[in-house]
């Protein structure tokens, strides 16, 4: 079997007539390669639960429902961050609620009063005497593995994956530039629901073709010039503001008002980068503010966005103004990403279709789909092995 190269110039073994293009349309719409994708993709990636300015005082939480399970992140005392399953050791009642609160210093199981320190131990039972050859060491919450890079608060539900800090270790320097460490939220959290494949927002969202054909706000600020590579864990995109005034006023008014971030060097007072993290985190970083996005699967064919913006403190007029007109410009954006993922996840279910190929500069995608096909090998197959196919070991294709 003859083998193509990677991106990194390491010889991999996806035949040659599968590494230059896409995945097939089925495994944007079968619920049997959704249950495995849980297990091979999201089970050890990293996934974001706040940033630590969410949580800045001891007794602070914030929660996260991922694939069915409720997850929360703690502030502990001494500044300790800590996350555990949101999910009493009792009778399973769900501990914390509405996102995000305040729990004073401990937490008191709703359901029957089973009662937890920050750190996650049991140190209260009601009713104590009816419990036989009971423990209260043995009962404890149940951590989930935490990592906190440059103030955000990560997760993930088993080993797997490298660490974030290494998986962004090529961004390493630029990233620095930011001081995320500082940011604080503009608001909270919001939900979007979109009725498509998490894998169609993903693609969407590294593909830099698409941007001069279905953007026309961004390309009259970038003009044709908008960079993309992939790194083995992180996708990059960014573009430039130009000078030529955009003949759409929100877009005329960001570019003339948009102010200097005196934490930012020149060669970014006017650059807007984008950056995905393996599989399925993405962040919107502009001189103006940061905006945080996740795209969490809910079925095969619908799709929960999580996503908040951060900044640094900034009373001035003209950086209020700056990051309204970048939310009024985003929105336009995300309405036309809507149109765009909802024709692709209607033309996967069509019998017509089958993998297109990728162009040389659309390296995301081809390493998105090399790294999937790797993971889930099925998905080097036309098409679905039929209904129940991930429990029936008789019909997997290795």
């Amino acid at each position: 079997m003859e083998a193509k190269r990677s991106l990194n110039n390491d010889l991999v073994d996806i035949p040659a007539d599968l590494a230059g293009f896409s995945l097939p349309g089925w495994i944007y719409q079968d619920a049997d390669f959704l249950e495995v994708e849980k297990e091979r993709v999201f089970a050890t990636s990293w996934q974001i639960v706040c940033h630590l300015s969410d949580i800045p005082d001891v007794g602070d939480y914030h929660t996260l429902d991922f694939l069915g399970e409720p997850l929360v992140a703690v502030r502990g005392q001494g500044n300790s961050v800590r996350a555990f399953f949101n999910v009493c050791r009792h009778r399973a009642a769900r501990l914390l609620d509405a996102g995000s609160g305040h729990c004073a210093g401990r937490i008191v199981c709703p359901y029957h009063a089973w009662t937890y320190d920050l750190t996650g131990r049991l140190t209260a039972v009601p009713h104590r005497k009816e419990f036989v050859d009971f423990s209260l060491d043995q009962y404890g919450l149940k951590p989930v593995e935490t990592e906190i890079y440059k103030g955000f608060v990560f997760v993930r539900l088993k080993p797997g994956l490298p660490s974030v800090a290494e998986m962004l270790k090529p961004y390493e320097a630029e990233l620095a530039a930011y001081r995320l460490e500082e940011l604080q939220p503009m608001g909270r959290v919001t939900l979007r629901t979109r009725h498509v494949n998490w894998k169609n927002v993903t693609d969407n969202y590294s593909d830099a073709m698409h941007i001069t054909v279905a953007h026309p706000g961004l390309t009259r600020l970038f003009g044709q010039s908008y960079g993309l590579e992939a790194q083995p864990w992180v996708d990059k995109m960014w573009g430039y503001l130009r000078d030529v005034p955009s003949s759409q006023m929100s877009e005329r008014m960001y570019q003339s008002l948009l102010p200097r971030s005196p934490h930012l060097p020149d060669e970014r007072q006017r650059l807007w980068t984008y950056f995905k993290l393996w599989p399925n985190v993405a962040f919107d970083i502009y001189p103006d503010q940061i905006d945080f996005m996740q795209m969490i699967p809910i079925s095969p064919t619908e799709t929960l966005i999580r996503e908040i913006a951060y900044a640094h403190p900034d009373a001035r007029r003209e950086m209020r103004a700056a990051r309204y007109l970048n939310w009024r410009i985003n929105r336009r954006v995300s309405l036309e990403d809507k149109s765009l993922i909802e024709r692709v996840q209607t033309g996967m279910g069509s019998r017509s279709y089958t993998p297109g190929p990728l162009g040389r500069t659309e390296v995301s995608l081809r390493s998105f789909a090399h790294r999937m096909r790797e993971l889930i090998p099925e998905s080097r197959l036309d098409r679905s092995p039929g209904a129940g196919w991930h429990v029936r070991p008789d019909t997997r294709r290795k």
